[in-house]
């Protein structure tokens, strides 16, 4: 008999602190993790950081930290190297990173190339980074974001007052990047049973889980109150934790955000990622012949767009996106095939789900 050989190597957050006023606790969290030295807090040039940065700052200040801030605006080889050099600069023993996902990204994944503990602190609901070892990174101009390795979060802390009183856009664009793991679950089992790909049962279920929270939980997130930003972060951090299971984002991130990436490389202004995962989960469940009305009426529910005219999009990058949407990331094989959609197929697909008029 073949002795048994496998090993697994998970990453996944120690401490996970969700709810009103939490923000208050990061001093305190950082103790508890015995992180010693100084610390580095990565944050936005404007709103983030008068909302959550600066204050973050005061109450590591106040618990007997060193803190220094570096401010960034975009996620890319430039801000991730500015980070890192501040980080050096002020030899900083962990980053604390406090805003949406580019900031996080940009605080994760400058932490990782450190080999420094890092802490994510969310002001916004709107993507399963949060709380993932996986960064995306914006491609140079004409190119598809990449999407790498880091390492998951030593600790998550969401305050729902701060989540909460963000446009709730971004928490049901949120809701948008957690429905997309249908049709991710849906391409990773394609992908086993025909390129036998390694796929986790565990973490699957897990993904269809948290999409399935979202569809129970439609009415009470369109509430958009404080117990809805308490719901969809749960979810994303589930979803975070399945691709740390995973190790790799199969479980998140299949033939839908293929769709949306395309979507940011040729339309004039790209919607919010999860918005743009969300239609593309419409259109990818109805290839698979599942319930995609289903779908369509949760987001719809929610107040996530639905339709090209709602992300703002024109109909023809729609089709443009469906048709070019394979070449992103091909190593990731999904429902799209190695060849896409013909041009007469994508709308009629578009048309079919009403994504188009």
């Amino acid at each position: 008999m073949k002795p048994f050989d496998k090993m697994k190597w998970m990453q996944l957050p120690r401490e996970l602190l969700v709810g009103h006023g939490v923000l208050s606790e990061v001093g305190r969290v950082c103790k508890h993790l015995g992180l010693q030295g100084n610390a580095l807090v990565v944050t936005g040039a404007r709103f983030t950081r008068t909302i959550a940065g600066e204050k973050v700052v005061e109450f590591l200040t106040d618990s007997g930290y060193e803190v220094q801030m570096a401010v960034v605006e975009a996620i890319n080889r430039g801000s991730i190297e500015s980070t890192v050099e501040i980080a050096r600069e002020c030899r900083a023993r962990f980053i604390l990173a406090v805003g949406g996902g580019t900031i996080i990204d940009t605080g994760k994944v400058a932490s990782f190339e450190l080999g420094i503990p890092f802490i994510s602190i969310p002001t916004i609901a709107s993507h399963d980074g949060i709380a993932s070892p996986r960064a995306s990174i914006k491609g140079e101009e004409g190119h598809s974001p990449v999407s790498r390795q880091a390492h998951a979060p030593l600790a998550v802390i969401a305050d729902t007052q701060i989540i909460s009183s963000a446009p709730f856009r971004f928490t049901a664009a949120g809701c948008g990047d957690i429905i997309a793991n249908y049709t991710a679950v849906r391409d990773w089992q394609l992908a086993h049973r025909l390129q036998s790909v390694e796929f986790s049962s565990y973490a699957a279920a897990l993904s269809e889980m948290t999409a399935n929270m979202i569809l129970e939980k439609a009415k009470e997130i369109k509430k958009r109150d404080e117990k809805a930003a308490w719901t969809v972060v749960k979810a994303l951090v589930s979803s975070g934790v399945a691709i740390s299971i995973a190790g790799s984002s199969a479980p998140a991130s299949g033939s839908e955000h293929k769709f949306s990436h395309a979507l940011d490389m040729i339309a004039d202004k790209p919607a919010l990622h999860g918005e743009q995962c969300g239609v593309g989960t419409i259109m990818m469940s109805y290839l698979y012949g599942d319930n995609w009305q289903r779908i369509r009426d949760t987001l719809r529910e929610i107040g996530a767009p639905t339709t090209a005219k709602e992300l703002g999009i024109k109909d023809e990058h729609i089709i443009e996106a469906l048709t070019t949407a394979h070449k992103i990331n091909p190593e990731r094989f999904t429902i799209l095939g190695e060849s896409g959609l013909t041009r007469e197929a994508a709308e009629r697909l578009a048309i079919t789900t009403g994504v188009i008029g």
